[in-house]
């Protein structure tokens, strides 16, 4: 390989790790923003996920996703074969496949979260098949493949705010909305109630993980390591921060607290919403943005709650709200064609072209998916499982097994020290 290639790879590779070890962010955020009786379901959904998706996405996913075809689907490069070896740009097929393969996962874990506590393991695993393999890569070609139609009418989606945020954003509201809402959630008169997560020190701690890989997940969509690369990061964190501020200050003036969930979700909202043009907009924009995602998860979340959408850890609001936002304010802050430096609606007439058409053909697509899984496997679990936990039911194993019911067999401590 040449050097400029080596070195483009080896950038892409490096993020693309960074985008792999979200799952791990995912997971303790969903399992911290649950009960204790779904820990081990859900981090099974967040482990297994990036296997399945390895499963999806190489034998067709990429192919449909950045195959030659048609300007609705990818027709070659099944399983890899039969296609060069030099991705274009400067970089190997090999480090563009696992890059685009972590993105895929990242689609699916986002459901996992919409429909934690109540879904049988298996038919989630089967969702997530179907997402990685057909619904992500047809919406991928679209905008990112070498003859995709939005792609053709300037639809700007640099790292996949819609692409990967809303595609998983809106797959997750139809299978909650399916669902319904977890025993207990709403009162008699259908008024929330809260369920409190197990473990807030996990959900930081997840937070800061998928801060940290989110500077992959933006700086490696570059697919090279050049001039662009820091400008994108240093927008990432802008959105981020200011999206954690703005959320602490406005879910103070909500709730009347400092709400580490609420805290946590503007953090995050304010990268999927920045994700789309992070490339593309000047850096008081990427604040704007990222502020401005800090107050509208937080509504969403609210809003949500009020039509009896259960969602335990927020994914909808964060990733399908947060990620149209993000890819409609695009086409107002980008630089040279958006609305306040052009002063016309043509960018921002695509933007909405896309954002509708993906989310019209992801929530079809997921209600014939959904529908099927349930007609086949059934997709909610008894609420007698339910109730005991899903880490019993689906996985007869306890993640915080009760002291008294594992002793070992040592004498007590007095004993021994009388011995």
């Amino acid at each position: 390989m040449e050097p400029n290639v080596m070195v483009n790879t080896l950038w892409v590779l490096i993020a693309g790790a960074l985008v792999f070890f979200m799952n791990a962010g995912f997971g303790l955020v969903e399992s911290g923003l649950c009960r204790a009786k779904n820990t081990v379901n859900i981090m099974t959904k967040n482990f297994v996920v990036f296997g399945l998706a390895v499963v999806g996405y190489w034998s067709v996913g990429y192919a449909w996703m950045f195959g030659s075809g048609s300007s609705v689907i990818g027709s070659e490069g099944f399983f890899l074969s039969g296609l060069p070896l030099d991705a274009g740009g400067g970089l190997h097929l090999h480090a563009m496949f696992f890059f685009q393969l972590c993105f895929a996962a990242t689609a699916a874990t986002i459901v996992s979260g919409a429909v934690a506590e109540r879904i049988k393991i298996q038919s989630f695993m089967a969702f997530a098949v179907l997402l990685t393999a057909f619904i992500y890569p047809i919406v991928g070609h679209w905008v990112w493949g070498p003859d995709g139609w939005l792609l053709e009418r300037g639809f700007t989606d640099f790292a996949g705010s819609t692409v990967v945020h809303s595609v998983g954003g809106w797959a997750a509201l139809v299978g909650a909305a399916l669902l319904g809402p977890r025993i207990g959630k709403y009162d008699q008169q259908g008024r929330p109630r809260p369920i409190p997560g197990h473990n807030m020190a996990l959900v930081m701690l997840g937070g800061m993980i998928l801060w940290l890989g989110w500077f992959g997940f933006n700086g490696g969509t570059q697919l090279a390591i050049d001039d662009a690369v820091p400008g994108i990061i240093t927008a990432t964190a802008l959105a981020a921060s200011f999206g954690t501020v703005v959320a602490t200050a406005w879910a103070w003036l909500r709730v009347g607290k400092p709400d580490l969930s609420l805290i946590v979700n503007g953090m995050l909202g304010g990268l999927v919403g920045i994700t789309a043009g992070c490339n593309v907009v000047p850096l008081w924009a990427a604040a704007v943005i990222g502020g401005l995602s800090g107050v509208l998860v937080i509504e969403a979340v609210m809003f949500f709650d009020r039509r009896r959408i259960d969602d335990p850890v927020g994914a909808i609001s964060v990733h399908l709200v947060c990620g149209m936002f993000g890819t409609l304010l695009t086409g107002v802050f980008m630089n040279e064609k958006g609305l306040v430096f052009s002063g016309s609606f043509d960018q921002l007439g695509v933007q909405l072209l896309g954002v509708v058409a993906i989310g019209g053909f992801v929530v079809a697509t997921s209600l014939v998916g959904w529908k099927l899984i349930d007609a086949a496997l059934g997709i909610r679990v008894t609420p007698e499982e339910e109730m005991s936990g899903l880490d019993l039911s689906e996985h007869g194993m306890e993640a915080y097994p009760q002291a008294s019911e594992h002793a070992d067999d040592r004498p007590p401590v007095g004993a021994r020290q009388a011995a």
